[in-house]
């Protein structure tokens, strides 16, 4: 029995570790009040010059969930719309602190990495200092389309709903932000560690404008 007990054991200590990604609950996000739209049309700009701090808890909470968040929780409709309802498209988040990826139902970021890499989010230099990149990723096994190689373009169209709500919800903060395209995007990709059938549309940089 003894011997058996020490086998147990053993092979407990052998076994391999199965990791759970880890996860940080987000705030809940302010649903009320913002700028009045039309105020916030006429703010709404680019902006390439950012500060490097740091971007509040409960500003990123709102920030995520004005891009994508579920807004319609009784049938997990979102925020932006998305071409078919594939909802395809996943936000990562690289900040100075790590890489995430966001996840709607929940409200939530999972680590991907604990690395600064918001350099490789972007050939400019100013997504080094930019608090956060969004990169707006798509996933083409929640789609129809068959071929990887393929652009698309229904994802560039969902994307680009996302974007806008970023821009508003940055103009009605006093935040800068700026869609960019410029991207190294097998060395971002290798990053985030995605898989082949997730491609990397566009990366938007969000942070404090410089005065």
């Amino acid at each position: 029995m003894k011997r058996y007990l020490t086998l147990l054991f053993l092979l407990f200590l052998c076994a391999p570790v199965i990791s759970q990604p880890k996860t940080k609950q987000l705030l809940p996000p302010v649903r009320k009040g913002g700028m009045p739209l039309m105020e916030a049309l006429d703010k709404r700009c680019s902006t390439r010059d950012f500060t490097d701090k740091d971007l509040p808890e409960q500003t990123l909470s709102n920030l995520l969930w004005a891009a994508f968040g579920i807004n319609r929780e009784e049938s997990d409709k979102h925020t932006a719309p998305s071409s078919n309802n594939n909802q395809e498209i996943d936000i990562y988040v690289v900040t100075a602190h790590g890489a995430f990826k966001y996840v709607p139902k929940g409200h939530l970021l999972e680590l991907i990495s604990d690395e600064d890499f918001r350099s490789v989010c972007g050939e400019q230099a100013y997504v080094a200092t930019a608090a956060i990149n969004l990169v707006y990723v798509t996933d083409l096994s929640r789609t129809d389309q068959k071929d990887l190689t393929a652009e698309p373009l229904a994802s560039y169209s969902n994307v680009g709903f996302i974007s806008q709500n970023v821009y508003l919800f940055c103009a009605s903060e006093g935040l800068g932000a700026v869609i960019r395209g410029w991207i190294n995007k097998e060395a971002l990709q290798e990053k985030l560690q995605l898989k082949p059938n997730q491609k990397i549309i566009l990366s938007q940089s969000v942070g404090f404008p410089k005065k």
